[in-house]
């Protein structure tokens, strides 16, 4: 019963990603009009949720009006519309090009948080999100990039309006990024390359000691450092797991 149910998920979300992709909208045909009205109409599409549409209208703007007094607006625009349709790859593409370009820009801060938020949803998976599955083996390209970029955005504009979330984001995905480290020294150990699981272990205790994985990296360490027969510094790591987890299975 579970399995047929779980069965039918599944092919309810291939269903909807494979009707996505082979339902591409034709590209809209934009009108010629003044700079004025056509950004007006973008806007009353993006505030509608029209975003398919308002991305068609704001490219045309900047195709026609690449210097116009709209120009930097509409490309902030077009990288929220993006995002709101998971355009990511054109997203990112558009941020890039903005702080490429506009380098002083006092919207910077705003790229720089969108670029974290949309580098965040490129490591999201609908089928692993849909099973609950657990993505902590992935790459976490992505995330590095994110959390890259909202540590430039907290250094370069403490102040912004964007600093609390992203400060908050970052620690999430330090958890991440932490986890993903602990699951490679696993894979090192179990694979009798001590020496990496090692450097894995001792990497998320310099870099990551605020996270949850501290734990179960010291564990590692200490089973590597046994068996590579330097016991003076499996207990030395035991005794930093005991201090810090009394309850460990390790120390008691």
């Amino acid at each position: 019963m579970l399995l047929s149910r779980l069965t039918g998920l599944g092919v309810l979300g291939l269903a909807l990603v494979l009707g996505a992709c082979s339902s591409t909208p034709e590209k809209e045909k934009i009108a010629e009009k003044p700079a004025a009205e056509l950004y007006q109409e973008a806007k009353t599409r993006m505030n509608s949720g029209n975003y398919r549409s308002a991305i068609a209208h704001f490219e045309a703007l900047l195709s026609r009006y690449p210097f116009g007094a709209h120009a930097d607006q509409v490309q902030l625009d077009l990288i929220s519309a993006y995002y709101s349709v998971a355009d990511n790859p054109a997203a990112l593409a558009a941020i890039d090009r903005f702080i490429r370009l506009n380098p002083t820009h006092k919207d910077i801060d705003y790229a720089l948080y969108m670029r974290g938020l949309v580098n965040e949803d490129e490591d999201r998976n609908f089928f692993q999100e849909l099973f609950r599955i657990d993505r902590s083996d992935r790459d976490p390209h992505n995330i590095r990039e994110a959390f890259q970029d909202y540590e430039r955005l907290l250094r370069d504009y403490p102040g912004s309006k964007y600093a609390p979330d992203a400060s908050k984001r970052m620690i999430a995905l330090k958890n991440r990024l932490a986890r993903f480290e602990v699951m490679v020294a696993e894979y090192y150990y179990e694979r009798d390359a001590y020496v990496a699981a090692l450097g894995r272990g001792k990497y998320v205790l310099e870099y990551m000691p605020d996270t949850p994985s501290v734990e179960r990296a010291l564990e590692i360490m200490a089973r590597s450092y046994k068996q590579l027969g330097m016991e003076d510094a499996r207990q030395d790591t035991l005794r930093v797991l005991q201090l810090n987890y009394p309850e460990n299975r390790m120390v008691n």
